[in-house]
């Protein structure tokens, strides 16, 4: 049996990645300080709790000793804490700094020390920056418009060196637009797909940013679930490199924005407002990398995540 450290285990990517653990029969340290994760979203570990099976450790990756405390007798990290949101990374550029970029350093030296076999890091298609190339290739020079994005491609720097100085085997991943059920809808800076159905299943008007024909490449959760196991038994070839996760196609807002609008049912239209600072045009992965060295099985696509995640917002969402 495995043993897995998920870090931000409370929150959308992390409880995903806890389920499918526990799921496949290995055993689980979920790490939150649960500012912004919510225990609600892991009420399926009961039974593996008592077990011996998951384990929950309330900590802060802002903290060196709470991080060697999380790492102790692990073999795989997964690393998902961070502080999401470019327009909140354009108010408090210090605090994601201290994060994503002090938080990062934090676990790889307490994952180091550990001995632990593999790290696993989730970073951001936001490094990309506005490149006009699609689709978006791994070679593509960084040029990070925020300082969310500056802070996670930080972290890929970090992973690299401590793959090659310290022989602490690492992969990171550049994660596109991911959504799923759990993804919160009601912070001031929500994911699109969630604030679109919450509102639409409310038949109230979601606001989009800029014009609406920006386009992304929206990934269901459970793609990125399945990259992350699977590159923690990859070859050893396959560390210290970085991995677009995304689905290879991609979606005007004002395109998605109707198909959801007419998947609940709403009437209204949406209101438009100016872009966000910080924000990126277009963005389209490429996924031969992550083919060649992960070997993935099918990806699910948008239509056929947007099905249960649809369902999950209705049971949950809906007045």
């Amino acid at each position: 049996m495995a043993k897995y450290l998920v870090t931000g285990a409370a929150g959308f990517i992390g409880s995903h990645m806890v389920e499918t653990i526990l799921e496949q029969g290995d055993s689980v340290v979920a790490f939150d300080n649960l500012e912004h994760g919510t225990l609600d979203n892991l009420t399926f570990t009961e039974e593996a709790a008592k077990q011996g099976q998951y384990t929950f450790i309330k900590g802060d990756i802002r903290t060196l000793e709470d991080c060697h405390k999380a790492c102790e007798g692990v073999d795989y990290v997964l690393h998902q804490a961070a502080l999401g949101s470019v327009p909140r990374s354009m108010e408090e550029p210090l605090l994601y700094h201290t994060n994503n970029g002090t938080g990062t350093l934090n676990m790889l030296i307490a994952a180091r020390d550990a001995g632990v076999k593999r790290f696993c890091f989730a970073s951001s298609s936001s490094v990309y920056g506005d490149t006009v190339q699609l689709p978006k290739v791994e070679t593509i020079t960084p040029t990070p418009k925020s300082p969310y994005a500056i802070s996670k491609l930080m972290g890929e720097h970090y992973c690299k060196m401590f793959n090659e100085s310290y022989g602490l085997e690492t992969v990171a991943f550049r994660y596109f637009n991911v959504f799923g059920s759990r993804q919160d809808p009601n912070s001031q800076y929500a994911a699109v797909i969630p604030a679109f159905l919450t509102k639409y299943l409310a038949n109230e008007s979601p606001v989009i940013h800029g014009d609406g024909e920006q386009t992304r490449d929206f990934t269901y959760v459970k793609n990125v679930v399945a990259l992350n196991l699977k590159a923690c038994f990859a070859p050893k070839e396959a560390c210290g490199r970085v991995y677009n996760v995304g689905c290879g196609s991609r979606i005007s807002v004002n395109r998605l924005a109707e198909s959801i609008k007419v998947s609940a049912g709403a009437t209204v239209d949406p209101i438009y407002t100016d872009s966000r600072a910080g924000d990126v045009r277009d963005s389209l992965a490429s996924m031969e990398l992550a083919k060649k060295y992960l070997a993935p099985e099918a990806f699910v696509t948008l239509e056929e995540g947007m099905v249960p995640t649809a369902n999950w917002y209705k049971a949950n969402f809906l007045p």
